[in-house]
């Protein structure tokens, strides 16, 4: 499925609609370029289970944890990740075969961990459509 984005509320609509539609085990590799958009997506996601708190972008911390909604997100942002030995660490395991949904950004740097049942996110800019145009690039 492709969504085109003209804004952030485009892309925040899209997450949210995919949120709705999770379910338990479901794991998202969320792809794309510094500032097109992920944590927007992921807010939307969210809030599609549910969830009301904030969502930050886990850059530093390599994951969050929100419990409140009707299924857990853990929202992984691998970017800083130095070795995919920091997810054995972590107990990625937990997660990833856990009662909840995943989403994971910048998901390739650890290709190796990745089960083969993850639907894949990638949003990208093309700005000959605008400064806020998004495509949206669903797998399931």
């Amino acid at each position: 499925m492709i969504v085109d984005s003209f804004s952030e509320r485009d892309t925040f609509e899209a997450g949210k609609k995919l949120g709705r539609r999770a379910v338990s085990g479901e794991i998202y590799l969320l792809d794309g370029d510094l500032g097109t958009g992920k944590t927007v997506f992921t807010k939307g996601f969210a809030e599609g289970l549910g969830i009301r708190e904030p969502i930050t972008s886990p850059t530093f911390t390599l994951i969050q944890q929100y419990e409140e909604g009707r299924l857990p997100l853990y929202h992984f942002d691998v970017y800083r990740i130095g070795d995919v030995e920091e997810m054995y660490e972590l107990g990625y395991e937990e997660y990833f075969f856990g009662e909840g949904v995943c989403l994971i950004e910048w998901a390739s740097r650890i290709q190796e961990i990745l089960p083969d049942h993850c639907r894949q996110i990638t949003i990208e800019k093309n700005m000959e459509q605008g400064f806020d145009y998004r495509k949206i690039v669903i797998e399931v």
